[in-house]
């Protein structure tokens, strides 16, 4: 099995950051009730690198997946605690999906939220998202409480203990 290496984000990252997250929301289409908005967002996926920790996962010397990570009392969305971690924006190139990136991803968010000493984690995720939600539960994550929904698609808070 080839390795994941995982690095943070560059700048020159950007254009292909952003083609990858569209292309893993892609079969999500029909679920979302403005799919040319969720697209308009996903196509600057690249500017969470302003607020928060990109990571980018390669695989056989490309970029298979991407994720998002918040620090403890970093600015993000109003319906989280502000003083949690967040995982935000897992993406993975549907071609390299089920060889581990989206759980190293994560694993490696939640080894940065113990590097920065906070005692929980925390995400927002879909039940559109049918192999990310069952992973994160095996990963100890549980339903916190119900978040605003996106483009007419149901979303929830998870949080994990660490």
């Amino acid at each position: 099995m080839t390795e994941i290496r995982l690095r943070d984000y560059q700048n020159a990252d950007a254009e292909d950051l952003n083609r990858l997250a569209v292309s893993a929301f892609e079969q999500f289409r029909d679920h979302y009730g403005d799919w040319p908005a969720m697209l308009a967002g996903l196509s600057k996926t690249s500017a969470l690198s302003v607020g928060g920790e990109v990571i980018i996962a390669e695989l056989q010397g490309k970029l298979a997946g991407a994720v998002a990570y918040f620090r403890p009392d970093s600015r993000k969305a109003a319906f989280f605690d502000q003083r949690w971690p967040i995982i935000r924006m897992l993406v993975v190139d549907p071609a390299f999906r089920v060889k581990g990136v989206g759980r190293a991803l994560s694993d490696e968010c939640i080894a940065r939220a113990s590097r920065d000493g906070s005692p929980i984690i925390a995400l927002h995720t879909s039940p559109i998202m049918s192999v990310a939600l069952p992973m994160y539960l095996r990963m100890g994550f549980a339903k916190a409480y119900d978040a605003p929904p996106i483009f007419g698609a149901a979303y929830a808070v998870y949080t994990k203990a660490l």
